[in-house]
């Protein structure tokens, strides 16, 4: 895969060249190109912003320069891309929007910044617009980390498959708790049956900690949970007892 970032501010992107994202561009897995847009304002100041038409607060990124680098961006390098926006507006961004977009072979990440984007650029060049949630940031420099982040690690040969299999969202349920050496620590206790060899039982534990993990932090997320008789009882009997409402 190719990912290409286009901002202002490249040095931003100093995240994405170490762990294991560093470790999938060494083996030829990804290829991330940071673009400075500064280089495609065609003024003498390197200004890629101007006043809003009809008056508001802040400054507003012109058209001209995602025109003109995305237009270099193409001709240098195929396929064409997939052009993706990092705006408030958008989507929110999920683990599975994060699989859909791994399977793609090149991504185009646009940052915008300041009061937003010309709609020109929206118009005419954006596939689709992405958001982390509902709140603003400065700029979508971290948005893109997290998107190019999230969908690398998805990527074949980077971790092992089992590792994306039994994480959080991986079956709409958060990740069960995870323990490690030593058994006991400050007098806290990795549950025994972690410790007991007998995989169907760590199995069956795995599957209800989840479960009420789920019940706890995202409860909106057991709708889509395909639900056997028995963990329908157990998810009822632990929403009464701690008094959470099951969506």
């Amino acid at each position: 895969m190719r990912i290409d970032i286009l901002t202002i501010f490249p040095n931003m992107f100093a995240p994405l060249t170490e762990s294991i994202i560093k470790r999938a561009a060494e083996s030829g897995l990804v290829k991330i190109v940071i673009t400075d847009l500064r280089d495609y304002a065609q003024n003498k100041h390197r200004r890629v912003d101007d006043y809003p038409y009809g008056g508001g607060p802040g400054m507003v990124m012109q058209a001209q320069p995602f025109f003109l680098a995305l237009k270099h961006l193409r001709q240098a390098a195929e396929p064409p891309g997939r052009v993706i926006l990092m705006s408030p507006r958008g989507k929110p961004f999920t683990q599975q929007k994060a699989r859909e977009l791994a399977q793609e072979e090149r991504l185009i990440l646009l940052c915008g910044h300041y009061e937003g984007v010309d709609e020109r650029v929206r118009e005419a060049l954006v596939d689709e617009e992405i958001s982390l949630g509902d709140f603003i940031l400065t700029g979508g420099e971290i948005p893109a980390m997290a998107v190019a982040d999230a969908v690398v690690r998805l990527l074949p040969g980077v971790l092992p498959e089992a590792s994306t299999a039994e994480e959080s969202f991986a079956d709409n349920l958060l990740e069960y708790p995870q323990y490690t050496r030593p058994a006991e620590y400050q007098g806290l206790a990795v549950p025994e049956v972690l410790l007991s060899g007998n995989h169907q039982q760590i199995k069956q534990w795995r599957r209800k900690q989840a479960l009420l993990r789920t019940l706890i932090s995202r409860p909106d997320l057991l709708a889509k949970v395909e639900l056997t008789a028995e963990e329908k009882d157990f998810l009822a009997a632990e929403a009464r007892r701690r008094k959470v409402d099951l969506l």
